[in-house]
């Protein structure tokens, strides 16, 4: 088993930055991808961006692209997501997803298998 804890969210001004990390844990952490979610008051969960574990390749919802960034550091078994030019829409609970084998990009929430507990990322206009 595997175990997610986002960190790193907040309330910034519109056009700022935010850091969100999550870390894994467990005693046998092997991942296919990671990636990140975000759920608004009142809509569905929607995908933002995945990194494949190995490799390192990146896959954008054409939404975030050119404003977000995903990478990882193997050695800490952290995910991070770096987010600028931050807009009162990206307002949402933000989720680390895992999913443990795959063969392609997944960015329906159903498949993936670990979930963390979500960060708060509010955006101010």
């Amino acid at each position: 088993q595997a175990q997610l804890v986002e960190s790193g969210g907040g309330l910034v001004q519109a056009g700022g930055s935010l850091r969100l990390s999550c870390a894994a844990s467990g005693r046998t952490f092997s991942m296919y991808v990671m990636g990140w979610f975000r759920q608004a008051p009142g809509k569905e969960r929607e995908f933002v961006t995945a990194i494949r574990w190995i490799g390192g390749s990146t896959y954008y919802a054409d939404s975030v692209k050119g404003r977000f960034t995903i990478s990882r550091d193997n050695a800490r078994k952290t995910v991070y997501l770096q987010m600028n030019s931050l807009k009162p829409e990206d307002t949402a609970v933000y989720y680390c997803a895992g999913k443990k084998y795959g063969s392609r990009w997944y960015i329906l929430p159903d498949e993936y298998d670990y979930w963390g507990q979500g960060t708060q990322v509010t955006v101010s206009s």
